[in-house]
């Protein structure tokens, strides 16, 4: 399920945005979703504090912790998906001091193996975005719909559409830029003022709820793949309904087993030795994790 062409780093962000090429980043957040975006071909998996709600079951971002993050990044990493894989650092984990917030990070990229973290804000995040710059730890920034601040936002809306909020996110995305981002990730804003950012920027946009004119995408895998149907906002395109498929395949294996169809002699272990020239999948190890060093790190 790897990928099986050149390992991709940071520098697809903007050798992509030089050339004119679209980036497309896929959330995941364990070993086998990291192993699906790898395989389909994405250029970024980004372990999203949307964790908390498509995995944990919380209401909202805002609940997540740093050892929630560690424990799914550790998982994601461990499937060596050959992409750039970047965090969320999650709410009140930089709302501290820029020592702190380096110090957090750092557990990241050391214990977890990441290649950046995400910072959601603008102007209030520079302090914090140029200390983590100076400690040497790829920054992707974030702008408009900032999920963490959804009490002072008042709620999930579109950002940046009066002429004074357009030209506050504009304003803020040059200061990321010039902060040292390598890319600003631009949620729920028109897609008027991101097409105007993007063409303003000599870093790359990755829009979600966006429009088309920046410079990638991003969408939630649970989202875009129909496993996660308690939300449905404008932005998502469900390009998979594997939750259908999910719950038919349960519901056929509930049904096999209640008649005693499974497990059938195909799917049982015989009293007769193996022969010696021919071991089980559990004792070569070639079963669905060979290669990977799962357990480790």
């Amino acid at each position: 399920m790897q990928r099986s062409d050149k390992p991709l780093t940071l520098r697809v962000f903007g050798r992509n945005k030089r050339h004119g090429k679209k980036l497309a980043v896929v959330t995941a957040y364990d070993l086998t979703s990291a192993l699906i975006v790898s395989s389909g071909g994405a250029d970024a998996i980004l372990v999203g504090d949307s964790l908390g709600m498509v995995v944990l079951g919380h209401e909202n971002t805002l609940p997540v912790t740093m050892e929630d993050m560690l424990h799914h990044c550790k998982a994601v990493v461990r499937a060596k998906p050959d992409i750039p894989v970047i965090a969320d650092l999650p709410y009140g984990s930089f709302h501290i001091s820029a020592e702190d917030t380096v110090g957090n990070a750092l557990r990241l990229v050391k214990e977890a193996g990441v290649n950046a973290v995400k910072v959601e804000g603008g102007r209030q995040r520079l302090e914090i975005i140029e200390a983590l710059v100076k400690a040497e730890i790829p920054v992707m920034g974030h702008l408009g719909l900032t999920p963490q601040s959804v009490n002072a936002l008042g709620g999930y809306r579109v950002q940046g559409r009066s002429k004074k909020a357009a030209a506050r996110i504009m304003d803020e995305a040059k200061l990321l830029a010039d902060a040292g981002c390598f890319a600003i990730v631009l949620e729920c804003v028109p897609s008027e003022l991101a097409s105007a950012i993007s063409e303003s920027l000599s870093i790359p946009t990755i829009g979600i709820g966006a429009g088309p004119g920046c410079d990638g995408q991003v969408l939630v895998f649970h989202d875009m793949l129909g496993l996660f149907d308690k939300l449905s906002p404008k932005f998502v395109k469900q390009f998979a309904n594997l939750g259908e498929q999910a719950c038919q395949g349960i519901a056929r294996y509930v049904e096999e087993v209640r008649q005693g169809d499974f497990p059938s002699a195909e799917h049982s272990y015989d009293a007769e030795p193996q022969s010696p020239d021919r071991k089980s999948e559990i004792d070569s190890g070639s079963g669905y994790l060979a290669g990977v060093e799962n357990g480790k790190g």
